[in-house]
């Protein structure tokens, strides 16, 4: 990699379908005034922005990529109600309403558009990748392969069974008129039952948390219930030719190792995996230099003419 480029970084806020999504827009400063290619990203689970994202963005920029970062709808600085409600094909489609904003940016390149996603959303680049050819290149990072699978290996016997009776319950009571349920991301005493409970999530959960004010510890019921029927996975294989450059942990117990190394499989060419070493969030800190700089090589080299 060549000498590092200074950018400046904007706030931004685009209009998806009546809900204004807000975030960052960094911009390489470069004596070339060709038009520069960009890459999308957002957050996975319940992240905001501010979770390790300006990281990325910033190293990629230095390379001389331009980067629009932005929070889901009803997390963060975007407006959405209900608050923390996490619709996998909602965020599909702000993804989309992301790149047409992009496109829209004097100094951004149609034509050279990239797509970025960890976890949770590393599952939405997979879906965005496979049915949005406007995407010239897409990095998924530890992403989500199936909500389903994921979901038994999570909850069986009598815990799935009080789980069916709370998406039920609460079904009812919105139907009703009333506030959402609410899980906690990870366990707090305000709200026991958490989605994640292993010791590297509260971990990670409560580390990125001090330097992001808006993260907020909840989700609602219902995002729990949706992601047990997201299933990103089955479009991996029409994702080609648009190339495809998987991370996967070596040991992760979130979005399970196996599951992406069975997805990665089924991907056609070009494609490229990376093994990261570590568990399910450890792309963000302890090895957050080879996360990145694999995900900006493969940008540069697909990107960057």
């Amino acid at each position: 990699m060549g000498r590092e480029v200074l950018f400046i970084r904007k706030s931004i806020k685009f209009n998806a379908e009546g809900t204004a999504l807000r975030g960052w827009l960094y911009l390489p400063l470069t004596s070339n005034k060709e038009k520069k290619p960009i890459v999308v990203m957002a957050h996975g689970y319940a992240g905001v922005k501010e979770m390790h994202l300006d990281r990325y963005a910033e190293q990629f920029s230095k390379a001389g990529l331009a980067v629009l970062v932005f929070d889901h709808r009803n997390f963060g600085e975007s407006d959405g109600m209900p608050r923390q409600e996490i619709n996998p094909w909602q965020q599909i489609e702000d993804y989309r309403h992301a790149i047409t904003f992009a496109s829209t940016i004097p100094e951004i390149d149609n034509d050279l558009i990239g797509i970025w996603g960890t976890s949770y959303s590393g599952g939405h680049v997979l879906v965005v990748g496979a049915t949005d050819k406007r995407v010239k290149c897409v990095v998924a990072q530890v992403p989500t392969i199936s909500g389903s699978e994921t979901a038994i290996r999570r909850a069986n016997g009598d815990v799935l069974s009080e789980l069916l009776t709370q998406f039920s319950e609460d079904r009812k009571s919105r139907q009703k008129g009333k506030h959402p349920t609410y899980y906690s991301v990870i366990p707090s005493e305000e709200l026991p039952s958490a989605v994640y409970k292993t010791n590297d999530a509260i971990d990670f959960y409560t580390q990125s948390s001090k330097g992001a004010k808006n993260f907020i510890n909840k989700v609602t019921l219902r995002s729990v219930e949706l992601s047990r029927g997201y299933e990103p996975g089955h479009y991996i294989s029409k994702i080609s030719p648009t190339p495809l450059l998987l991370l996967i942990a070596e040991n992760d117990n979130i979005t399970h190792t196996d599951l992406a190394l069975a997805a990665y499989e089924k991907a056609l060419q070009p494609k490229q995996l990376i093994m990261l070493p570590g568990e399910h969030f450890d792309p963000y800190i302890k090895y957050f230099e080879l996360s990145c700089k694999s995900a900006m090589d493969w940008f540069l080299v697909h990107l960057l003419k």
